[in-house]
């Protein structure tokens, strides 16, 4: 398993837009292969910052995730309208037991 912190830091006042996509984003990414599940946590101490915690069974799965036609609508969207910089995606692979 593979956990993938994604960083995001949103433009002021576009909150809860991020927040109402993501949403709708959970909802479509429950029938991917390979997704197990997505959570987004706030920065209590500053608002416009967020990062989303999602477990894939593998990497291959997360990256074809995000080669996907549907996430790059999403990551232009965010890129033109929501976000305040570039998001940083980091991996955290879990050995099995």
């Amino acid at each position: 398993m593979i956990t993938i912190g994604m960083n995001y830091k949103v433009l002021d006042g576009k909150e809860q837009a991020f927040e109402t996509a993501f949403r709708k984003v959970i909802t479509a990414m429950k029938s991917i292969d390979g997704h197990t599940q997505s959570r987004m946590f706030r920065d209590i101490d500053d608002a416009q910052q967020y990062v989303i915690l999602s477990d894939w069974s593998d990497r291959a799965a997360f990256e074809g995730f995000i080669a996907s036609d549907a996430f790059k609508a999403v990551a232009t969207w965010g890129r033109e309208q929501i976000l305040a910089g570039r998001p940083e995606h980091h991996y955290y692979e879990h050995g099995r037991r």
